[in-house]
């Protein structure tokens, strides 16, 4: 007769030692050197490559033009130069204190429009189509006429701004409504987490990967939204930002300058997307068991 013997114990606990020895590991913080190796040292690399690779056409005279394409040099002498004078910092804060305030106004605007949106079956046929068609409509089309209704001035900023990026968050916190599993749903509302306290309590921390990601193009939007409307819509009195010294440098074909302000332009983009979203993501990936580490 066949045996009909369970699986011995020691099995199950083996298993289960296991799952806590995974629980453990990942619980755990990489020592310094792994994450200098993993993080730090690929970018480190990669920017000497393109920096080599730049002063190689210079040096090789593959380009031997530099109004076309200056030395390395001759841009460290552009921030040098800014930076002596006192200007680079306040290039940076002009364009990032607009653009992180037009983004919080977006945000105020954004979630509320996406949970309607997300909620109401009527609005999401009447202006959903319409956030789709708006966020793939290019920023740059909204500074003429923001500038007619508003002027050369902040309010044009923050509407370019807002005009960019709420459809981008609203859509994401739809996307993001959209994949809770309605068991969460209703086992809110069996414990009286009904109206807004449904809302605060189980949709929005239940939408929060898709809500994150849609912040996260929605910052992209923003950044440039507020480059295009710098640019375009340049005025001495709204102070000098990135995209006002990029278009002052073209008007001057001032090269070196051109790059300074692309560099920064990069980097503030970098910069910003580092210290804020990319932990925010991993908070919101850890959280729910997803951030795997090596």
């Amino acid at each position: 007769m066949a045996s009909t013997e369970t699986t011995p114990v020691k099995d199950a606990g083996s298993v289960e030692a296991g799952l806590d020895a995974l629980e453990t590991t990942a619980a755990g913080r990489p020592p310094l050197r792994k994450t200098f190796v993993d993080k730090i040292l690929p970018p480190v690399i990669a920017i000497a490559v393109v920096l080599l690779v730049w002063q190689g056409l210079i040096s090789l005279k593959i380009v031997d033009n530099p109004s076309k394409l200056p030395a390395p040099s001759a841009v460290a002498q552009a921030f040098k130069n800014d930076w002596l004078k006192g200007d680079l910092l306040g290039y940076i804060w002009t364009s990032v204190s607009r653009g992180l305030l037009g983004f919080f106004f977006a945000l105020l605007i954004g979630t509320p429009l996406g949970l309607l949106v997300a909620r109401v079956k009527f609005v999401r046929a009447a202006i959903g189509p319409i956030l789709s068609g708006l966020q793939s409509l290019p920023s740059v089309a909204w500074v003429p006429p923001a500038v007619i209704w508003l002027g050369l001035n902040n309010s044009m900023m923050y509407a370019v701004i807002l005009l960019g990026a709420v459809p981008s968050i609203a859509n994401g916190l739809v996307s993001g409504v959209d994949q809770v599993p309605p068991l969460f749903l209703r086992a809110g509302r069996t414990m009286g987490a009904t109206g807004l306290k449904g809302v605060w309590h189980v949709t929005l921390p239940a939408a929060l990967p898709g809500y994150v990601a849609g912040m996260k193009q929605g910052w992209a939007f923003s950044w440039r939204s507020l480059m295009a409307a710098e640019i375009i819509a340049s005025f001495p009195d709204l102070g000098v930002g990135l995209g006002q010294l990029l278009e002052y440098a073209r008007t001057a074909s001032d090269m070196a300058m051109v790059f300074e302000a692309i560099l920064l332009i990069l980097f503030v983009g970098i910069a910003i997307d580092l210290l804020i979203f990319s932990p925010l993501e991993r908070w919101v990936l850890r959280s729910r068991g997803l951030l795997v580490k090596s």
